[in-house]
């Protein structure tokens, strides 16, 4: 068994949103997800899809995009992106038992991995679109999500971690965050996230070992949508 992840499918099975116009890359980008699926990942794998699954705004426009990740191999848990506004963050629970035995859902809760304890929320970084003081309200709310994965992973006695995010962990030009340090007090042995996208953005944070933990990135543009392996 193996745990890989990827992020950002944004998928439009129902919805017009091509993303071929944001580079070639994006070119037929899910026949590509379905190829690297198939030759890396195993039934008995997991995967872990680090948010913006779908450009539907509510469920209805998002089931077959939602049906697509369920078909690709393997066990796959769900991290909340920004752009997946079908995911009410109070409905998790609801989620996880309309897909029950086909998706998981990461939000206030953890799954494992052999001895490790899987959590995450979406994150947030600043990035110039709101104000700081709305960026710190939103960092914070995502920190006390993260914070109720890792009680609810420590209290079922996992003692160490793999934290995955949607946003980067540190905004453009920090050097920590609180999210770094949550993770160097935590026991997090590594650090998970998506989101940038292009040339320009792919050192947006860190990537390789900080502190001792290890960074990925793995926006689906920049593995050209190869599931990166996490876990052996």
């Amino acid at each position: 068994m193996a745990l890989y992840a990827l992020g950002d499918f944004h998928l439009s099975f129902s919805v017009d949103k091509p993303m071929d116009r944001f580079g070639s890359v994006w070119k037929n980008h899910e026949k590509k997800i379905i190829k690297n699926f198939k030759k890396f990942v195993k039934e008995g794998d997991t995967t872990v899809i680090t948010g913006d699954h779908s450009w539907g705004r509510k469920m209805s426009e998002c089931e077959e995009d939602l049906k697509f990740i369920e078909d690709l191999p393997g066990r796959k848990i769900l991290l909340r992106g920004n752009h997946d506004m079908f995911w009410d963050a109070k409905k998790t629970e609801k989620l996880n038992e309309k897909f029950e035995g086909r998706l998981l859902f990461l939000q206030n809760n953890f799954f494992s991995y052999e001895d490790y304890g899987l959590i995450g929320t979406k994150g947030y970084a600043f990035e110039n679109l709101d104000t700081y003081e709305h960026y710190e309200k939103i960092r914070d709310r995502e920190l006390e999500r993260l914070t109720v994965s890792y009680e609810k992973a420590k209290e079922a006695g996992y003692d160490k971690f793999i934290m995955f995010l949607h946003y980067p962990p540190t905004s453009i030009d920090e050097q920590d965050s609180v999210f770094t340090n949550f993770a160097k007090e935590h026991n997090v042995k590594k650090v998970i996230y998506s989101h940038c996208h292009g040339v320009e953005r792919f050192d947006d944070s860190f990537k390789g070992y900080v502190d001792g933990i290890e960074y990925k990135l793995v926006s689906g543009d920049y593995l050209n949508f190869r599931p990166e392996k996490v876990l052996d």
